[in-house]
C-alpha cells in the first residue's frame, strides 16, 4: 500500500535540506509545509529559543475513528556534522554518501517514514487512530528540542520514536540515563626547567586521578568514557589548568549516579594528595527509561510485524533519544528500528528495502 517511489523521493529530497543541530529552521519549514498540503493544522513552538537554534519543533494530530487515545508518533530533524551539502547516491539498493557527509537517515528515515504513512491514509481514507505527530529539533547532542518543548500541548500519554538502527522491528524498551562531568584541574604554573618543583602539573593530577577509575564497561548496565582532556602549554611551563569532560551511562539511577560520584572522588583525592584545586560539575542530561516487554504498547508492534511478516525483538539501547525526556513527562515510550546503519558516520546507509518496511510499519501502527 506504500508508494515506494514517492517515499525514496521524499527520503532523497529531505536529507539534502541541511539541518544539523540548531540549523534546522528550513527542515522544519518544509514539514509543517508538508503536513499543511495535507491538510493538518500544524502548530510550531519556540524551543529553538531554549539553546541557541533557529529551528523548531513541528507537531500536528490526526484525527482518528478507531477509538482509544492517541499514540504520539516521533522522529528528529536534526543531524550531526558533517550534514550540509548531502548528496544521496543509490547503489544495489543502498542509500549511501560519496564519504564526505553521514547520510542522515538519523532521523530523516523515520521522518520519511511517517510522511508516507499519513499520506496513504489522506488519499485511501483509511480508517486509522488517533495520532500526534512530532518532528523535534535538537536531539543530537541532549534531546535540547524536547527539553524545550510545551509538553502541554500534547495529549497521548505513549509514544513510538523512530530513531533506533538495526533491523525494522526491532523494539527499545529501555534506555540509560546519561550524567556529563565536566571538571577543570587547578593546579599551579612554574618555569618546568628552573623550578618545576615550585608548580603543580594540572595534568599529572588529572593522570593521577584517571588511573584511580573504572572506566568504558562498568557492566552490563553502565558505561562511562572521558571525552576530553586537555591542556596546552609550552613544555617549559608546568601546566597550571586541565580540562576534563566525561559522561556516565546506565539504565539503572543508582548505578548511574554511583558511578559518577566514583570519578568526581577520584579527581578529588588526586587534586588534595596534590595540592591542586577541583571545579567540577555533574549533570544529568537525562535519565532512563523502561517499559516491560509485555506491555501493551510492545505488543501493537509485534501484532503489526506479525501482520506484516517482519520479525520483531525487543532489545536494551545504549543511548539516549527524545523517549528519555518524555518519560520524564509521563509518556510511556518505545524506541523502533528504521534501517539505519553505521549512524553519525560517513559511512551511514539505508537499504531502500528497510525504507518501505519502515513505511509499512508505521501505517500498520497507525490504521489497527
Amino acid at each position: 500500500m506504500v508508494n515506494e517511489k514517492r517515499l525514496l523521493d521524499t527520503f532523497l529530497e529531505y536529507v539534502q535540506i541541511d539541518s544539523e543541530t540548531k540549523n534546522e529552521k528550513a527542515m522544519g519549514e518544509k514539514l509543517t509545509a508538508d503536513l499543511k498540503a495535507l491538510g493538518f493544522e500544524v502548530q510550531t513552538d519556540k524551543a529553538g529559543e531554549g539553546f541557541g537554534s533557529n529551528g523548531f519543533n513541528v507537531h500536528a494530530f490526526l484525527e482518528g475513528t478507531i477509538p482509544g487515545e492517541p499514540t504520539i508518533m516521533c522522529a528528529h530533524m536534526d543531524t550531526v556534522v558533517p550534514g550540509n551539502g548531502i548528496k544521496p547516491i543509490i547503489e544495489d539498493g543502498v542509500i549511501r554518501t560519496d564519504g564526505s557527509t553521514i547520510l542522515a537517515g538519523d532521523d530523516k528515515s523515520g521522518i520519511a517514514a511517517i510522511m508516507e504513512a499519513l499520506k496513504v491514509i489522506r488519499e485511501k481514507n483509511l480508517p486509522c487512530r488517533n495520532t500526534e505527530i512530532l518532528f523535534t529539533i535538537g536531539e543530537e547532542g541532549g534531546m535540547n528540542g524536547v527539553k524545550n518543548m510545551d509538553f502541554g500541548m500534547l495529549k497521548g500519554k505513549e509514544a513510538m520514536v523512530f530513531d533506533a538502527s538495526g533491523d525494522i522491528g526491532k523494539v527499545l524498551t529501555c534506555g540509560p540515563g546519561q550524567v556529563k562531568i565536566i571538571a577543570t584541574i587547578i593546579g599551579r604554573s612554574s618555569h618546568a626547567g628552573l623550578a618545576p618543583e615550585a608548580g603543580i602539573s594540572a595534568i599529572q593530577v588529572a593522570a593521577k586521578g584517571i588511573a584511580k577509575m573504572n572506566l568504558l564497561r562498568i557492566d552490563e548496565e553502565t558505561t562511562c568514557n572521558i571525552g576530553t582532556l586537555k591542556a596546552e602549554y609550552a613544555t617549559n611551563i608546568v601546566p597550571e589548568k586541565a580540562e576534563f569532560v566525561a559522561e556516565v551511562r546506565s539504565r539503572n539511577l543508582d548505578k548511574l549516579n554511583a558511578q559518577a560520584e566514583h570519578m568526581k572522588q577520584c579527581l578529588q583525592e588526586a587534586c588534595d594528595e596534590m595540592g591542586a584545586t577541583l571545579e567540577i560539575e555533574l549533570k544529568t542530561n537525562y535519565v532512563s527509561f523502561n517499559v516491560s516487554n509485555d506491555d501493551d504498547l510492545v505488543k501493537r508492534v509485534f501484532a503489526s510485524c506479525e501482520r506484516l511478516g517482519f520479525e520483531a525483538q525487543t532489545a536494551k539501547g545504549g543511548g539516549g533519544s527524545d523517549a528519555n525526556v518524555m518519560a520524564l513527562h509521563g509518556i510511556k515510550p518505545v524506541v523502533l528500528s528504521t534501517g539505519m546503519t553505521k549512524v553519525h558516520t560517513t559511512n551511514e546507509t539505508l537499504k531502500v528495502d528497510d525504507l518501505n518496511k519502515c513505511a509499512e510499519l508505521v501505517l500498520d501502527l497507525m490504521t489497527h
